[in-house]
Order: C-alpha cells, then sequence, then structure tokens
C-alpha cells in the first residue's frame, strides 16, 4: 500500500478483545519507512492509561492519534472515566522534552459536526456508498481542518449483506448484486468512488478501509496513478 498511501491508522483492538498496542504497532509502522497514526478508544481508558499511552507514544515518536469512543467490548466492561473530547484535551495539556506537539483527530458521522470536534486537527467521515449524499454533506459543514472522507471495500457478498443490515449504513442494492456477481466489483466501485472524491476536490483524501483486498485494490490504484490519472 506504500506506493498509494501517506499514512497508516492502526487499530485499536476494535474487535474489543485485547490486542497489541496500537502505539506499539504504530511505532514498527514508522520503522518501516511510512507514517503511523494510532487510533486510542475512549472505552478501555481511565486518565492514568491514556497518559500512560501518550507517555509510551512520546518516547517512540509517534506523534499522531485517531480518538475514537469505541464499540462495546466482548470481554470486560466499558471504561467511563473519559470521554473522546477529554482525550483530546488531555493531549493538548501534555507536552514532553524532544516530542512535537500531538496531532490529534475525532471521527465524525454524516450529520452536525460539534465545535470541538470541528477544533481538532484531522477530521475522518464515517464510510459511505452514497458519494452525492456525502458531497452534501460536505458542503453543509464549515470546516477549516482537513476532512477525510471514508471508503470500505466489499470484499465479499457475505460482507455486503451484513453491513447493508447496519441501520447507519445504506448501501446501494445494485451494488451488492454486483458483488454476489463478481468479488471484484466492491475493489472497482472503492476504486472509482476514491477517484470521484479526489475529483471533487471537496475532501483532503481518503480512508481507505481495503480489507483483504488491499493487494488488488493497490494495483488499482498504482495503475492509475501511474497513468497520470
Amino acid at each position: 500500500m506504500s506506493p498509494i498511501a501517506d499514512g497508516f491508522l492502526i487499530p485499536d483492538n476494535h474487535i474489543g478483545r485485547a490486542t497489541v498496542s496500537s502505539v506499539a504497532v504504530a511505532n514498527e509502522v514508522q520503522l518501516m519507512g511510512a507514517r503511523g497514526i494510532a487510533c486510542l478508544n475512549s472505552r478501555d481508558r481511565n486518565l492514568l492509561g491514556f497518559r500512560r499511552d501518550l507517555l509510551t507514544a512520546a518516547a517512540y515518536g509517534v506523534e499522531q492519534f485517531l480518538f475514537v469512543h469505541g464499540d462495546e467490548p466482548k470481554e470486560g466492561a466499558r471504561t467511563s472515566q473519559l470521554t473522546v473530547r477529554r482525550m483530546i484535551e488531555q493531549a493538548r495539556e501534555t507536552s514532553y522534552p524532544g516530542c512535537n506537539p500531538f496531532q490529534v483527530g475525532a471521527a465524525t458521522r454524516l450529520g452536525p459536526v460539534p465545535r470541538w470536534k470541528a477544533e481538532a486537527d484531522f477530521l475522518y467521515v464515517q464510510v459511505s456508498y452514497d458519494l452525492d449524499g456525502l458531497l452534501r454533506w460536505r458542503e453543509s459543514v464549515d470546516l477549516d481542518i482537513p476532512v477525510y472522507a471514508g471508503v470500505m471495500v466489499l470484499a465479499s457478498a457475505k460482507m455486503a449483506q451484513n453491513l447493508a443490515a447496519l441501520p447507519q449504513l445504506t448501501i446501494p442494492d445494485q451494488l451488492i448484486e454486483a458483488v454476489e456477481r463478481d468479488r471484484d466489483a466492491g475493489v472497482d466501485h472503492a476504486c472509482d468512488q476514491i477517484l470521484q472524491i479526489r475529483d471533487s476536490g471537496a475532501f483532503d483524501g481518503v480512508h481507505l478501509i481495503p480489507v483483504s483486498r488491499y493487494r488488488q485494490v493497490a494495483a488499482r490504484l498504482e495503475r492509475e496513478l501511474q497513468r497520470g490519472g
């Protein structure tokens, strides 16, 4: 993915189970020569644990974060001491010798953006399969920070059907049917959507979730770049 991506977002035990720290993985990504963005959720942390994460990040040289609320955990219970807003405030208040100020981002759905989110360093928009709706949302909000549109590849017919059942996500029936006929249709749609978002000029980039089809997506987009597209 390196030829087409300028950074890599590292999930934070999004499956609700214990995983290796996203800060540690972001450090490994940076050692490989790429930019790592560590995702941290408020679900699993109290203030002391969050400060530990910031201290670890400063020691590793990881300077960019995406703060999220986090889904309900599959193991244990949600910690309620921190919110995304408080995490942003705490990161702003924290500095370490020899470390640049942290760059912190938040996520938003296709609705009004609270002022405190608009004051983050960047914003990730939820995945959408409705380009017109995405562009209408962008026109409806006044934001002076980089905004990245969410694009997710439909890797299989089963995945398309499962996502279509979510109330917050609308997937056109014709796209689901296309993926059922041809597994590569999800790759083609995502790549076309990325190019259309770029050409619109409405966003500063995309947050791409290639799922298991990252090789196919990378190859397709790299060909577009080589053609000067």
